[in-house]
């Protein structure tokens, strides 16, 4: 007996169906004993025994606080979509070996559950690398400890941790898939490995991988133009990730070639881009993405919106690209998106939800009200301490002969340092041209005066004529781990190698890691920080993400849920010296569309 998919068999006439479908709920009662799930056959993807259109959107749920979860999940649902994609983090949620995190706004089944109960699908995007525009893809900084490592290959050093991480990880996404009772009904291999592609055997690898461990639905993989012809991989679905109406032939033409007469999908249509520190802001036209999203929808096509609510790269966890220089990726992952950073609704979210209320042929969810936005009054930071004045506060530095990079210090229970900044010292007696390679920009201070910068465009610099013994500080900011592209094996941060006064070697240092977690302000928590230009800001311990001068972006968002009634701590890192600058609230989003208090 075939039956109707209530909720998601999203057909209209020019989709190469001639009924209207019902669209009340997710899991009608005869989808109780499920037994064949999503399936890539001929033309059409089915479910069960029912023709089934993706329409998907992108919501990363360690970029959106916890409490906000909900918000944005239904009106994902009231845009007239049927499935969330989500990817992975395994930087965050092992970010020492052995020693996992799923708890609070990582708890991945908490939010995967929540979809089921809005009435969305799920395809998980596990990685273990997802590019996803934050430090490293996704992958865990330690393991940059070993000096031969081989990322996204079968070098036993990353295939080891990857079993374990996918012991652990696999065991919680068993359960929510499709056929054991979940909203889980496809799952990603790995991401993008067509532009990478060192590796053969890597791929086949992962499949086996997620096989071996109980993973049961339907296998995809995702990949752009450049990489599309070799990101393939036997038994699963190839799927594709694009912007322009120009690429759309590859759905008809590559596609077909590798794979036959299957289901077409955009894995990735994206709705905006990201941006990066000095560079522009980019938006996409709200008109060109409904004439690019019809025509996908017009070839037949499942799609998906990357991103459907971006949100925010809290904290440290912002990539970086370096192709031919190195540009670190802003706090804000707005993205353009659907809705905004602070989860409001935009001109293609109205547009949108047209388009797709007009296909399924029934009344859609009302959206819900937008949360309130409050602007409070400028404040002023109360207590300044400088660095030098905290550091007595901070553990014991690591004393070494020799630089060591963040990565292989010998702290955090051996997995070295992976966010925030390092600071080197060591004495010299003399002037002379200092020089180091330095990952990511450094700033040089003789005892406590600062005498300039170090990055990847000057690496060397000046010492002036001082006299006797004088302390020579270098304080390092990893700006983010490149997340994309070939070169993501030399992602080490903090000072590389030897640093060199008039060509000698510098010795005998000592070395503080500074990164900024909660436990490091509780360390010394009546104090605020300082600083403009550069800096970050912390508000009742929370990390909001970084700022700077040179833009795009202008301001930070803060989430309502972070704040107390009452009191509330404002704190502010810098790298320039007191009087700090007076830190506004505004309702007035960065850029006409985000960054509020909410």
């Amino acid at each position: 007996m075939k039956h109707v998919l209530p909720a998601w068999t999203v057909m209209a006439s020019r989709l190469l169906c001639s009924h209207r479908l019902n669209w009340s709920s997710l899991a009608p009662s005869w989808l109780r004993h499920r037994q064949l799930g999503l399936q890539a056959k001929d033309q059409n993807f089915m479910l069960e025994d029912s023709a089934f259109w993706i329409f998907g959107g992108s919501v990363h749920y360690f970029r959106v606080p916890r409490a906000y979860w909900r918000d944005r999940l239904l009106k994902m649902k009231a845009c007239g979509l049927n499935t969330l994609t989500t990817y992975v983090p395994w930087n965050l949620h092992e970010p020492e070996r052995g020693k996992f995190d799923f708890s609070g706004n990582l708890d991945m089944e908490a939010f995967i559950l929540l979809a089921a109960e809005v009435g969305l699908w799920v395809i998980l995007r596990p990685g273990p690398y997802i590019c996803s525009e934050i430090d490293l893809g996704g992958l865990p900084s330690w393991l940059l400890q070993d000096s031969s490592m081989k990322l996204r290959t079968t070098y036993e050093g990353f295939t080891k941790a990857v079993d374990l991480y996918f012991d652990h990880l696999m065991a919680r996404v068993v359960p929510l898939q499709y056929k054991n009772g979940g909203p889980i009904i496809a799952v990603q291999v790995e991401n993008e490995y067509g532009s990478y592609n060192k590796d053969p055997a890597y791929m086949p690898y992962i499949k086996k991988a997620l096989e071996d461990r109980g993973i049961v639905e339907l296998l995809l993989t995702s990949d752009n133009e450049d990489g599309l012809s070799k990101g393939t991989v036997d038994g699963v679905l190839a799927t594709i990730n694009l912007q322009s109406q120009n690429e759309l032939r590859l759905l008809h033409n590559f596609l077909q070639s590798v794979q036959g007469v299957r289901p077409k999908m955009v894995m990735e249509y994206w709705t905006g881009w990201f941006d990066s520190w000095g560079g522009p802001h980019h938006i996409l036209d709200t008109s060109e993405v409904l004439r690019t999203v019809s025509a996908i929808i017009d070839a037949g096509a499942s799609i998906n919106l990357y991103m459907f609510h971006g949100g925010t790269n809290f904290g440290f966890i912002n990539g970086a690209m370096h192709f031919q220089d190195y540009m670190s990726d802003v706090t804000s992952y707005d993205y353009d998106a659907v809705l905004t950073e602070a989860g409001d609704y935009t001109p293609k979210y109205i547009r949108l939800r047209e388009l797709f209320g007009s296909i399924s042929g029934a009344s859609l969810p009302l959206p819900p009200d937008l949360l309130p936005k409050v602007r409070y009054e400028p404040v002023v930071p109360a207590f300044y301490l400088s660095l030098w004045d905290a550091l007595p506060y901070i553990k014991e530095p690591v004393t070494s002969e020799k630089p060591v990079n963040m990565e292989n210090l010998p702290i955090n229970d051996g997995n070295g340092q992976s966010f925030g900044y390092t600071l080197y010292e060591t004495t010299i007696t003399s002037s002379g041209i200092l020089s180091a390679l330095v990952r990511d920009r450094g700033q040089v201070f003789l005892n406590t005066e600062t005498i300039g910068f170090l990055d990847y465009k000057t690496k060397k610099i000046p010492i002036p004529l001082i006299q006797g013994f004088t302390i020579l500080r270098i304080l390092v900011e990893n700006c983010g781990r490149v997340n994309y592209g070939e070169n993501i094996d030399n992602q080490r941060k903090g000072l590389i190698g030897d640093i060199y006064l008039n060509d000698t070697p510098l010795k005998k240092f000592k070395i503080y890691s500074l990164d900024m977690k909660k436990s490091f302000f509780q360390r010394w928590a009546p104090c605020k920080g300082w600083g403009r230009g550069k800096g970050v800001v912390f508000v009742n311990g929370y990390n909001l993400g970084r700022y700077w001068n040179i833009g795009p972006q202008e301001t930070l968002y803060l989430p309502g849920v972070w704040l107390n009634e009452g009191i509330n701590q404002v704190g502010q890192e810098g790298q320039k010296s007191w009087p700090g600058p007076v830190i506004q609230f505004m309702e007035m989003p960065y850029l006409g569309r985000q960054q509020y208090v909410e």
